[in-house]
């Protein structure tokens, strides 16, 4: 075979497993997202009254990789504001935001 041809399909293969590593990742957010919120319309947390604690930050520092992808997921749902969090460090779920993004997720 040869060498240009090698070249091509190696770089060929090198994109086509960070596609694959970007595609999971991402699957993998989005069930950590779903754990959040299933755990927080569990606790009924639609308001600050109401509000609960999260593990918003890695545990261990020096645990590096894909393992722990909850803070990410929270940091998401914060940042799309549906998730709301208190000034004394806890979260709730926005019930309108919810609401629109089932209708959403419905159509």
């Amino acid at each position: 075979m040869p060498v240009y041809l090698q070249v091509i399909l190696l770089a060929a293969g090198f994109i086509v497993f960070v596609l694959a590593a970007m595609y999971l990742t991402g699957l993998g957010l989005r069930r950590v997202c779903f754990k959040i919120i299933a755990e927080m319309e569990e606790a009924n947390a639609f308001k600050a009254s109401r509000a609960i604690k999260l593990q918003d930050e890695r545990k261990n520092f020096f645990r590096v990789g894909t393992g722990n992808l909850r803070p990410r997921a929270l940091h998401l749902l914060i940042t799309d504001k549906l998730v709301v969090k208190t000034p004394d460090g806890k979260y709730y779920l926005d019930k309108e935001k919810l609401a629109e993004m089932k209708s959403a997720a419905g159509k």
